[in-house]
């Protein structure tokens, strides 16, 4: 029989595979092709060409994935490589030598004072004729009436005392030294923030000249100071003070701890303290009720006076504070 011709929908020359598929086809429809029953089997469909690399292709991708592995082995080795101890202490000696580090004094004021009040005591004006005069010249000093009252007070009334309070309670409770605000008629405390509140006092402790303070309004945000038992406290430990020497402030001073349970008599000879803190960080009159610190920023007692043979009584090296835990217990909380 003869063989039926094999029409190509392109012009161009089939490529094998196409006449490979053409012979099957062929071979197919010949009698040969039939079964015992005479049944033609349908010719199997050609398998779709696809993308097969030849070698030039395939050595390539060698060739690449070689390069990707090469460079790698480079690389990594350079991003993971061990940090030393050598390489950590170059790198703390680098920062010590280029950055300026606070010391530590001013680390701990700056974490007690959000804490720290100024604390004024007001009173009826002494109507001495040194009085009036002194009154004039601050009222002249300021551009204003020779008899007008002074700032945040009533007519009459002055400043009796200036000192020093720490904020021991979040609802306003501050501890000071009972002689800032004894013979007060009004006082008045001046918070971190600026904020001005009248306070009254809630407890006294004249063995100790202490005083508890409750203020009548406080800052949303008021942070108590942290207290710190001077059980372990040594003689050379670093401590500051901080208050508000002669009105100015908040000052900070630092110093170490001179002695303990060391004893202080008034230069009026009226009272005598005991079991004192001495200290030789610098405080004169103002830092009176103010904190004394340790570096951490704790309370380690209440600054409560400075010796002075002369009278002056101003700092010449040796200052007193109550110990912390007699300062809580006036507030009746002793916190060890």
């Amino acid at each position: 029989m003869r063989r039926p011709a094999f029409y190509s929908r392109s012009p161009r020359t089939p490529p094998p595979a196409a006449e490979q598929a053409a012979d099957q086809a062929d071979a197919a429809a010949s009698p040969d092709a039939a079964g015992a029953g005479g049944i033609v089997q349908p010719p199997t469909a050609p398998a779709q060409a696809g993308w097969q690399p030849g070698r030039k292709s395939f050595a390539l991708l060698l060739v690449l994935c070689a390069a990707l592995v090469t460079g790698g082995t480079v690389w990594w080795p350079r991003q993971g490589k061990a940090i030393t101890q050598k390489d950590i202490d170059a790198a703390v000696l680098r920062t010590m030598q280029t950055a300026t580090l606070p010391s530590p004094a001013a680390k701990a004021a700056d974490i007690i004072r959000p804490s720290v009040v100024r604390v004024v005591g007001y009173g009826p004006e002494k109507a001495t004729p040194e009085a009036k005069t002194q009154k004039r010249g601050r009222n002249m000093a300021k551009g204003k009436p020779p008899e007008a009252p002074l700032d945040g007070t009533a007519p009459g009334e002055v400043e009796r005392g200036v000192g020093t309070g720490v904020v021991i309670v979040d609802k306003g409770v501050i501890l000071t030294n009972l002689h800032v605000v004894a013979g007060s008629e009004k006082i008045k405390v001046t918070f971190a923030d600026g904020l001005e509140a009248v306070a009254v006092i809630t407890g006294v402790q004249p063995e100790n000249d202490l005083a508890v303070l409750q203020a009548q309004k406080i800052p949303d945000d008021l942070i108590p100071a942290a207290m710190r038992s001077t059980a372990d406290l040594r003689p050379g430990d670093q401590v500051a003070a901080v208050g508000f020497p002669f009105g100015i402030g908040p000052s900070v001073s630092a110093g170490v701890v001179s002695g303990l349970k060391r004893s202080f008599r008034s230069p009026e000879g009226k009272q005598e303290l005991g079991n004192l803190i001495q200290f030789d960080a610098a405080a004169n009159p103002g830092n009176s009720g103010g904190p004394l610190i340790n570096m951490d920023g704790e309370v380690l007692g209440i600054v409560t006076a400075i010796l002075n043979p002369t009278q002056q009584r101003t700092f010449i090296g040796i200052g007193f504070a109550v110990p912390i835990e007699n300062a809580a217990s006036a507030a009746g909380s002793p916190p060890f």
